[in-house]
């Protein structure tokens, strides 16, 4: 008789323990559902007029077409997009909170400061790659060189001579951080306190040039006031098929740079609504007036699946932190 009492306690727990979780998908089901219900903050960690900011108004218009709430970006600018990131884990993973930033800039972080609040592979459910955009390199004009191996040449003739403008730890500095370790060369980085100013030191001649992104710096290019050596993508750019990339000089193959632009979630946001949230954005990243908005800014629309994105953040993760041991060097907190 115990062992028959036994055997039905064993069977009613089991019962229970099925039944809170068939609630629990059939909860989270209907919460991806009826998915959104309210308006959508979605952090900026960039001040408003930057290219993450641009997206996220951008891609916010058509998701408020869709699905008839607002939008809202919170720019939370700071500490190469730390400051943003931090107030994303203290969100509640609903996805009413989301963040639109330079994943590519976030995946260095974690090599360069001795602490951070956050972990990028675990407080963080990828959503998707939104753009990529390839860093120009461009010279003041009185720079004699003309292509990317008269300016290594340059530079090995006179170690230390040329100025390099960037901003401390975002990926323009990081990617002549790689230019100058792999072709073995010295430069003398200028620090700024971001793209604009970078672009301003070398058009007025204090520094001599710099990696920054397509959309800010191509207009000083076509106005002559900077001289444009190659693009780091991959391939050539389809805006720009006559312009060697940095990756066809010897020495330099599979030198990639730019800013990537991605969503994020916090951790723990259920994935039903992660799966929505994606195939929304990807949806209209490929809309014909989206994609020939960013071509025109320099920008190649992505849309990967949220799997795909943290595979891609991992291995960013990695590679940055190869060059900077390399390289030795790093950013406090």
């Amino acid at each position: 008789m115990q062992i028959q009492q036994l055997q039905q306690i064993q069977l009613a727990s089991i019962g229970i323990v099925l039944c809170a979780l068939l609630g629990l998908s059939l909860n989270t089901h209907s919460l991806a559902q009826t998915y959104p219900n309210k308006p959508i903050r979605v952090i900026v960690p960039f001040p408003a007029g930057g290219t993450s900011d641009i997206l996220t108004r951008v891609i916010g218009a058509k998701l408020t077409e869709t699905w008839g709430q607002q939008v809202l970006p919170d720019n939370r600018p700071g500490a190469n997009g730390n400051i943003g990131a931090e107030a994303m884990t203290r969100a509640t993973p609903d996805g009413y909170t989301i963040m639109l930033m330079d994943v590519g800039n976030f995946a260095i972080s974690p090599s360069l400061f001795t602490k951070l609040p956050f972990d990028i592979l675990k407080d963080f459910a990828p959503v998707t790659v939104v753009s990529y955009s390839p860093h120009l390199l461009a010279t003041h004009p009185s720079v004699p060189a003309k292509t990317t191996q008269e300016l290594i040449n340059i530079a090995k003739s006179r170690p230390g001579k040329l100025n390099y403008a960037t901003g401390l730890g975002g990926a323009p500095h990081m990617a002549g951080l790689m230019f100058a370790y792999r072709t073995g060369i010295k430069w003398t980085y200028i620090p700024t306190k971001g793209g604009s100013q970078s672009i301003l030191t070398v058009t007025t001649g204090d520094s001599d040039l710099l990696f920054n992104g397509m959309l800010a710096t191509y207009p000083h290019i076509t106005s002559g006031r900077l001289k444009l050596l190659a693009v780091s993508s991959e391939k050539r750019f389809p805006t720009l098929p006559n312009i060697p990339v940095v990756a066809e000089t010897p020495g330099l193959e599979g030198f990639v740079t730019g800013s990537w632009q991605g969503v994020l979630a916090p951790a723990k946001t259920p994935p039903e609504i992660v799966a929505k949230l994606q195939t929304e954005i990807a949806r209209i990243l490929h809309l014909p007036d989206i994609k020939e908005k960013l071509s025109t800014q320099g920008a190649e629309p992505n849309g990967n699946t949220p799997a795909e994105m943290g595979k891609w953040l991992a291995a960013e993760k990695e590679r940055w932190a190869k060059l900077i041991k390399a390289t030795g060097f790093r950013l406090d907190s």
